[in-house]
């Protein structure tokens, strides 16, 4: 048996499942039993690091589901630099 958690982080809300699977279960095998109301998916990560749905999952590992970006970060950083110069 694999110990797993599984993390969906929305603005305000942290959502997390421990969750108990198979040896041979796969990131996508744990989102959908983790039955966690994420949203809209644009990937996984386990530990910070993008992986695929199919990854086979060790025991221990931590997976995130991470949600589209909301803004183009490099538009942000114009925007931001705009403002500083008081333009």
């Amino acid at each position: 048996m694999l110990r797993v958690q599984v993390i969906a982080a929305r603005p305000h809300v942290c959502l997390a499942r421990e969750l108990q699977l198979e040896e041979g279960a796969t990131v996508a095998d744990a989102a959908r039993l983790a039955a966690l109301d994420a949203g809209e998916v644009a990937g996984y990560a386990v530990f910070g690091l993008r992986v695929e749905p199919s990854t086979v999952l060790r025991d221990g590992d931590r997976v995130e589901v991470l949600r589209p970006l909301q803004a183009d970060p490099k538009e942000a950083r114009r925007q931001r630099a705009r403002r500083q110069r008081g333009g």
